[in-house]
Parts: structure tokens; sequence; C-alpha cells
């Protein structure tokens, strides 16, 4: 049996009417570069996530970059961020030539570690950049806690986050002082290509960002500031505003799937209820674990990934691939092994959490139109891996 890892043909398909039409109205229109798409999904957001400004981008390295810039981050300046994500955010800090500053992470979610913090804050410190992983968010209480008392500011990464919401029932995104997210096509919410957004409660900051988003200019051809090419295609805009209605019934249908998930790997003798392994220590699988769950705010972890920790990661992944399941390895190099912050010189031993889950993680499939019988396949699979590796 074959199961991909990603399979977004049975979702285009069920939208494909809806879909079709508002991207023939785009071209109909010829109106490609701003306009009354970009708008409307920009008010749609905006009404979604219960946030005052939303300004569609390019991308969601995009999104942080723009972020960073509106924020007035200048070389030199230090931005904490964790060094288990994806490449982009420390990329972008680097590009505006401040100093990305590396925080292991959490063993549970993966997340940022909040208590890691604190150490290391310098007078140099001017934002923190929390990364809601996976699709399940950061601890934000602590981290604004520490943001307020030493005046930094706050930029959520929720690039595989879009729906979540924190224990107070706030959304992602919209908690600290800016929020970005990413569209791309693998994201519970995504487009045909790049794309992202920013969002803030701030409207001169939110309106410092819609400016930013065109070479700072405002009106056409007079530049208040230096800004860049951030804007979202009106097709990709088209696209979304189709999708968003859809994104909550993705989401919860990608919970159930973790819920399958874990009944079968208990059925099948691989875990226990606290999603360990029971018959060999060895080779331990640890199941994802959604920390707000029912609090009563759909504080759910959204599954962007479903990713789950098991030692022999390596061998497993090519017994997965010979048996034609996808899957894949969030992140095998954290940032601060990579070769380009080399000149940081990171200590490695300083970053366990982040070394150990690069080793031992493994994402499986959890995309919505996933079946029962192909995530029992799957669990199957690895049981059978597993007792042959014993």
């Amino acid at each position: 049996m074959k199961v991909p890892l990603l399979d977004l043909k049975p979702q285009y398909q069920s939208l494909k009417k809806e879909i079709d039409e508002a991207v023939q109205r785009v071209i109909d229109s010829q109106y490609f570069i701003m306009g009354p798409d970009i708008a409307k999904l920009e008010e749609d957001i905006c009404q979604y996530l219960g946030c005052k400004k939303a300004v569609g981008v390019s991308s969601g390295t995009d999104a942080l970059l723009l972020a960073l810039m509106a924020l007035d981050i200048q070389p030199g300046d230090e931005i904490i961020v964790p060094t288990y994500s994806f490449f982009a955010t420390a990329g972008v800090v680097a590009r505006l030539n401040a100093v990305p500053v590396f925080i292991d992470c959490d063993p549970v979610t993966f997340n940022i570690d909040p208590k890691k913090i604190v150490e290391k804050i310098t007078p140099k410190t001017k934002v923190i950049i929390p990364v809601h992983l996976y699709g399940q968010s950061a601890e934000m209480d602590e981290i604004l806690a520490i943001a307020k008392k030493h005046n930094i500011k706050v930029v959520e990464d929720g690039a595989q986050a879009i729906g979540v919401q924190y224990k107070d029932g706030k959304f992602v995104g919209t908690i600290g002082d800016i929020g970005c997210f990413s569209f791309f096509p693998s994201k519970n919410l995504g487009c045909f290509g790049d794309g992202g957004i920013v969002t803030t409660n701030d409207e001169v900051l939110g309106e410092k960002l819609r400016i930013m988003r065109v070479h700072g200019m405002e009106p056409k051809y007079y530049h208040k500031m230096i800004g860049g090419n951030f804007r979202l295609d009106a097709l990709q805009a088209a696209v979304l505003r189709v999708k968003l209605p859809h994104l909550d019934s993705w989401s919860a249908k990608r919970r159930e799937n973790a819920s399958i998930y874990t009944k079968y790997f208990i059925e099948a003798g691989l875990a226990n209820e606290e999603g360990r392994l029971v018959f060999d220590s060895k080779n331990k699988v640890l199941l994802p674990k959604a920390i707000y769950k029912d609090t009563g705010h759909k504080n759910h972890h959204i599954y962007n990934q479903y990713i789950i920790r098991v030692d022999k990661r390596n061998p497993l992944l090519d017994f997965l691939r010979k048996k034609e399941i996808g899957c894949e390895i969030y992140y095998p190099v954290p940032f601060h092994r990579q070769e380009c912050f080399e000149y940081l010189n990171c200590k490695d031993e300083d970053f366990p959490i982040s070394n150990g889950a690069s080793t031992d993680s493994i994402a499986l499939p959890i995309y919505p139109e996933l079946t029962d019988e192909q995530i029992k396949f799957v669990v199957d699979t690895i049981a059978e891996f597993m007792k042959a590796s014993k």
C-alpha cells in the first residue's frame, strides 16, 4: 500500500470548481498585483484570528524579514530564536546582519524552552522569536513575561500554526507584537505556491508593515522608508479565500488522525498510554502530545506535522520508504550545527534536547484525507520493523 507523506490532490478535487472559478476571475480581471482579492483576504484573516491588521506577503520567510525590518532591527542587534526550526527563523536575522542567539527546545513539544531564554538576554537583545513548531503553541505566557520585563519585542513564527489557540483562547500570531504565517502548499492553509501574511494588533505598526511591503512607497513613487518587494500575488489570495473557511475542519481531521495513530500504536503493543514503547526500551517511541488538550479553548495541536521519536531513526526511515510510506526528517541539523553559523562559535553541548530531536525524530503522514487503513498500515509497518530489530 502506498502512503504518501502528503497528497494535496484530494483537497484540490474537493474544491476544484470554487478554486478554478476564483483563479479564472483574477485572470479575467488581469489584476495580478495587489487588488481586491488581497484586501479581502486580509479582512478575512483579521476576522478569523481576531487581530486588527493583516498584511499579505510573498512568503513566510518574507513575513519574518518584514517583521524585523519594521521593528528597525540593526546590525549587531541580538535576536533570540530556537535552534531547532526551519532555517528561515534564523536566516532572516543573519540577512539583516543581526545576531541570532540560539536556545534549546522543550523535550515534549520541540518548542523553544522559555527557561533558557533569560540567561541569553543582554543589553543588545531586541526581539524574541518563538516558533509554534509543528502546529502547537509555544509557552507564550512565560515568553511575554520575560519580554515585558526586559523591554523586548516578540515576533511569533506561526508558519506551521495558523488556527492554533493558546490557553486563554487567543490565536497564535495575535499574542506578541507581530505574527508571521506561511501559506506554503504543505501548510494546513496552503496556496498554490509561496505566500504568507503578517499580523498585528498595533495599528501604527500595521500601517508601517503595509507600506514597507511595497518598497516603503506611499503614495506611488514616494518613499517614506526602505522596504522591499514583499507582495502576495492576487492569484494566491484568491485560492486562499476559497480554502480559509475549511481550515478548521482540516485541522480537526489532522487531530483525529493523530488520535487514530495513538490508538493503533497502543493496540500494536508499541506504546502505553504515556506514549512510550512498552516491549523494547531500546527502541522507545514517543508520540506527540497536545499540551493544552481539553481546556475548552480549542488549544489543540493542529498537527502540521506528526512527529515521533525513535532510537533507530535512520534504519526505520529506510524501512518505511521501501514499503512506500512517505516520511521525512524535520530537522536533521539544528542551527548551531549549520556551517553558515560557525562564526557564532556555539557550544554543541549547550543544546542536548535539540541535538537529540535532530537524531531521533521522524515525521509520518498526517494530512486530512489520510484513511484509517493507511494509518494502520503505517503503524503495522513500524511494528514489523521494531520486532525485527530487537
